[in-house]
């Protein structure tokens, strides 16, 4: 759905039951593949046989018919608690223990939400606790490398912990039982979306889809749930359609589906594999249906043609967040790629990114405008005066200078333990200007009586700042970080990324292992890298986040 296209135009926020289409029946033109996300998984996924992950029968321990869930053994005091918290929730709520994939077949078939939920909403998302079989192998392979998981999360139902965790912060649900009054209609889906106001309205609409397996145990379920509060509920593919009403509620099961939405589909599909959790929203349309007023500011109307999409999804060593966007405005033009795979080999942490120097000088006005217009506005530009009159400092321009075309901040693992560690910055600017721009700010601190001795290294198109003049020649050499493995699978794209980050836990575990019980040093030596990178064309972005596994 365009940005520029009416919401109810292609999809009525009252649709005529007269015109509902049954998207389970291909159309003139549609393809008879299953919708992104929905529909059984035929690809294979690239691991081992079944029984080399523990597929092939009960762990040892357990029984044939599955998990239970158990007693969390008796945490010690300390570090242990909190870290074994986090991992806790995490996979208990995505993999159950790995028993309930173990036990449940690898299906992933079946509807999405997307598949019932209406075609006019302007933001969604969803959860899938069935996945496609390539990521229930891979939230399996990741569990079974944190020591210590299968002695405090051997529970089958990820649907009760799920339930569990939102039932603590509320007295409603904790008077529910799970296995009486959820558990028999509950399914493993769930998908929400917001729609634009309906006639007469000024407030969004609000449709959720839960997947469920029993519709008279649900609609007695829900009621519970509900505890007295107005909803409607409709059946569609075996979703529950909850709204606020019960007319909305009807008109959302009727309506043609957002999977059927070309531009949603699209969207969808530009992030690749949907895994665990999808999301997507049209954000002008959103800002439109929540009543802001997306004209009146520089900062909303900037992207108020923007749409994103994204998903977090897992491989076998690292999980990963994706996310895409379309549309929306940008006055940067073209700028470099980010220079971070050049760093040293021997890097445990960096951050670089491309036009940040254009960005501020050509934003600068608007900053400027903003802050004329806040109380006080005169002493921030009299104290800009005064930054020139007393250093010599020009706001923006030497601040620019010193971002340049691109930045590149750089941490070496040799000297981790010195008083001052390697640490550097390599910027694609004019190197004249540059090291005018750092005789200023090194005059500001020696009258401050602290004199920096920082090494510098002038080049081609560049100029290299570092705590010491030996970093600064090792930085200023072209390195080979992005040669390496783990850099490779923590930072996909690195050569067209406009921004990227990356930290290599592993060569920086001498620094927060120390001291730490065995059983929380033995989790948190799985993890091995962090990285992100973004790339952008013309007005499309797609930016990529994931933690490595050992």
């Amino acid at each position: 759905m365009s940005s520029e296209t009416p919401p109810g135009a292609a999809f009525p926020e009252n649709p005529d039951p007269e015109q509902t289409v049954d998207h389970r029946t291909p159309q003139p033109g549609q393809s008879t593949q299953p919708a992104q996300g929905g529909g059984s998984d035929t690809r294979q996924p690239a691991y081992g046989p079944a029984e080399e992950l523990g597929f092939g029968g009960a762990p040892a321990g357990h029984t044939q018919e599955g998990y239970t869930l158990q007693p969390a053994p008796e945490q010690p005091k300390g570090g242990r608690g909190w870290i074994m918290g986090i991992i806790a929730a995490v996979v208990v709520v995505l993999l159950g223990g790995g028993g309930v994939w173990a036990v449940n077949l690898l299906s992933g078939g079946g509807a999405q939400p997307e598949d019932v939920l209406p075609g006019n909403a302007v933001a969604y998302a969803r959860l899938d606790l069935d996945p496609a079989a390539n990521q229930k192998l891979a939230l399996f392979s990741i569990g079974r490398k944190f020591p210590g998981l299968k002695d405090s999360l051997t529970g089958d139902d990820p649907r009760k912990a799920f339930f569990e965790a939102i039932r603590s912060g509320s007295p409603e649900l904790a008077k529910l039982d799970y296995a009486k009054d959820i558990e028999p209609w509950l399914g493993d889906r769930v998908g929400l979306a917001v729609t634009p106001p309906a006639a007469g309205s000024e407030e969004p609409g609000v449709a959720v889809a839960v997947q469920v397996k029993d519709e008279a145990a649900a609609r007695d379920g829900l009621k519970k749930l509900a505890s007295g509060d107005d909803y409607g509920v409709a059946f569609r593919e075996d979703y529950a359609i909850v709204a606020q009403t019960q007319a909305a509620a009807d008109n959302y099961a009727k309506a043609a589906p957002l999977s059927q939405n070309a531009q949603f589909t699209k969207d969808l599909a530009d992030i690749g594999e949907p895994g665990v959790l999808s999301f997507w929203a049209d954000m002008g349309n959103l800002v439109k249906a929540s009543g802001l007023p997306a004209t009146d500011t520089t900062a909303l109307s900037q992207f108020k043609d923007t749409r994103f999409a994204g998903a977090l999804r897992f491989n076998d060593n690292y999980v990963e967040l994706s996310a895409a966007t379309h549309g929306g405005t940008t006055q940067l033009g073209d700028v470099p790629s980010v220079k971070i795979g050049q760093l040293p080999d021997t890097t445990v942490a960096a951050l670089s990114v491309s036009g940040a120097g254009k960005a501020l000088a050509t934003n600068w006005p608007q900053v400027e405008q903003a802050a004329a217009a806040q109380a006080g506005g005169e002493t921030f530009t009299q104290s800009l005066e005064q930054i020139k009159q007393l250093y010599g400092i020009s706001i923006p321009d030497d601040i620019a200078t010193l971002f340049g075309d691109s930045i590149t901040i750089a941490l070496d693992g040799q000297g981790l333990d010195a008083a001052l560690p390697n640490v550097g910055a390599v910027i694609t600017t004019d190197p004249a200007k540059a090291a005018t721009v750092v005789g200023k700010l090194e005059n500001i601190v020696s009258g401050l009586g602290a004199p920096l001795q920082l090494g510098k290294t002038p080049g081609d198109g560049q100029y290299v700042l570092a705590s010491n003049q030996a970093y600064a020649d090792k930085l200023a050499a072209k390195g080979t970080l992005g040669n390496t493995e783990s850099f490779k699978a923590a930072v996909p794209n690195a050569d067209s990324a406009k921004f990227a980050a990356y930290v290599d836990l592993d060569k920086l575990e001498p620094l927060y292992l120390a001291g730490m019980p065995a059983d929380d040093k033995a989790n948190l030596e799985v993890l091995r890298a962090v990285g992100m990178s973004g790339t952008s064309e013309g007005t499309d972005g797609q930016v990529n986040l994931r933690v490595l596994f050992n």
